[in-house]
């Protein structure tokens, strides 16, 4: 089954960071979720935690996606 897992990190209008991610089935919409930090090295820290993890399950790592900050 092919799948996609996208994770993003943005500023918040009140000086925080966010962690936007999104997964589900390539074809579909999928689901997402946005988890809240007060800066933006935590979530940078929880980003590659997550990608770790999915590094692991077989994901693979798009390299013309990523944008260093």
């Amino acid at each position: 089954m092919a799948r996609f897992y996208f994770l993003a990190i943005e500023s918040t209008l009140f000086g925080g960071s966010s962690l936007t991610r999104s997964w589900g089935r390539i074809g579909t919409k999928g689901q997402m979720r946005v988890d809240l930090f007060d800066t933006a090295p935590e979530a940078v820290e929880a980003s590659s935690q997550l990608l770790q993890r999915k590094l692991k399950r077989g994901y693979r790592q798009d390299a013309e996606e990523i944008s260093p900050r």
